[in-house]
C-alpha cells in the first residue's frame, strides 16, 4: 500500500513510518525542517500552509491513504499562539485534504476536543459533542469538521507517551528534570505544574499499532478514540517515574506551568477501535520505562559531550 504520512519528523509519525516501511508499505513522509532518519521513506520538506507544494507533493506519492498527523499540538504553548495553531491546524488541513480529495483520509486530532466532561459520563465516547476549551482544542474541533465533510476519519488521541516525545510535555519534562538530577546537572528538586489532573495514558507503539488497524478497517465519515480505557492521575504517573528512575528528589509547585485550563479528567472508552482489532500491548509501567531509558541515555550523551569539549 502507498501510504503518505505528515509529521514523519514528529513523535507518532516517526514511529509509524518506520512500522509501516518494515511492514512492507510504500510510505512517502512529509516534514518541517528538522529531517528525520528514516530509511526507505521517501520525504519531502513540506510546511501545510503552502498549498501548492502540498498539491505536488500529493500528486507525486499518488498515496492509497493519506496519515496525517502533521500541526501543533501543546494546549499550553496555544494560548499564546492561538492564530498560528489556526493557520496550521485548521488552514493547512483544508489545504492537504485539497491536494488529497478522493484519497482515503486519516487525521490525528485529541481528547481535548471533549472539554471538560463530568466523571458520571465517563468513560468518554465518540458520541459526545464537543466542547473544546482551549486553542489548540478548538483549532482541533474545527479540523474535525473539514475531516469529516471530506469523508476523512478522525483518530482522538488521548495522551501518548514513550520515547521520542517532545520535552514540553509534561512526562518528558520530568524525566528530563530526573535524568539531570542522576548526571549531577540539576539540585534535587523536580518542579512540576498541576499534578491533580487524571489522563489516559497509552504507549506510542500501541498508539502506532492503532493507526495501522484504522487505516486498514477503519470507516469513513467515523470518530475513533485512541486511549487505553485507563485513567491516572499526573501525580500518581509521576511518582511511578521517580521510582523507575530509583531517585528521591523534592517535588515543588512552579506556578509558571501551570495551565489557564486544565481539563480535570479524560479517560477512553475505546470499544469503537477495539472493536476493529486493536489490542494494547504494553502497559504504562512500560511506557515509562522507555521514556526514562530515552531520556537518560541522551542526558547521559549530553554530559559526556559536555566534559569532553575544551573550554
Amino acid at each position: 500500500m502507498r501510504i503518505l504520512i505528515t509529521g514523519a519528523s514528529g513523535f507518532v509519525g516517526f514511529r509509524l513510518a518506520a512500522h509501516l516501511t518494515a511492514q512492507g508499505h510504500h510510505v512517502v513522509g512529509t516534514y518541517l525542517r528538522d529531517v528525520p532518519a528514516l530509511e526507505g521513506v521517501d520525504l519531502y520538506d513540506v510546511d501545510l500552509l503552502d498549498g501548492p507544494l502540498i498539491s505536488e507533493v500529493v500528486q507525486r506519492a499518488a498515496p492509497e491513504v493519506v496519515v496525517h498527523l502533521a500541526g501543533l499540538s501543546h494546549v499550553g504553548e496555544s494560548w499564546s499562539r492561538p492564530a498560528d495553531y489556526f493557520r496550521v491546524n485548521v488552514l493547512g488541513t483544508e489545504n492537504l485534504l485539497l491536494a488529497a480529495a478522493g484519497v482515503r483520509f486519516l487525521a490525528a486530532s485529541s481528547a481535548e476536543v471533549y472539554g471538560a466532561v463530568p466523571e458520571s459520563d465517563q468513560p468518554v465516547s465518540e458520541e459526545r459533542l464537543v466542547a473544546p476549551q482551549s486553542p489548540y482544542a478548538l483549532t482541533k474541533a474545527a479540523m474535525e469538521r473539514l475531516v469529516f465533510a471530506a469523508g476523512g476519519i478522525v483518530v482522538r488521541s488521548f495522551n501518548i507517551v514513550g520515547p521520542g516525545q517532545a520535552q514540553n510535555f509534561a512526562l518528558p519534562a520530568f524525566a528530563s528534570q530526573l535524568a539531570a538530577m542522576s548526571q549531577g546537572r540539576q539540585e534535587r528538586v523536580l518542579k512540576v505544574g498541576n499534578l491533580s489532573a487524571q489522563r489516559d495514558f497509552v504507549h506510542v507503539d500501541d498508539a502506532v499499532e492503532a493507526y495501522e488497524v484504522i487505516l486498514q478497517q477503519g470507516q469513513p465519515g467515523e470518530c475513533y478514540n485512541l486511549g487505553s480505557g485507563e485513567a491516572h492521575s499526573i501525580e500518581a504517573v509521576l511518582n511511578r517515574l521517580i521510582a523507575v528512575s530509583g531517585l528521591s528528589p523534592t517535588v515543588e509547585e512552579d506556578p509558571t506551568r501551570y495551565r489557564p485550563v486544565d481539563l480535570p479528567l479524560l479517560r477512553a472508552d475505546n470499544r469503537r477501535l477495539v472493536e476493529l482489532g486493536w489490542t494494547r500491548s504494553r502497559d504504562l509501567d512500560w511506557a515509562l520505562r522507555d521514556l526514562w531509558q530515552a531520556i537518560s541515555a541522551r542526558e547521559a550523551g549530553e554530559a559526556g559531550a559536555h566534559i569532553a569539549t575544551p573550554v
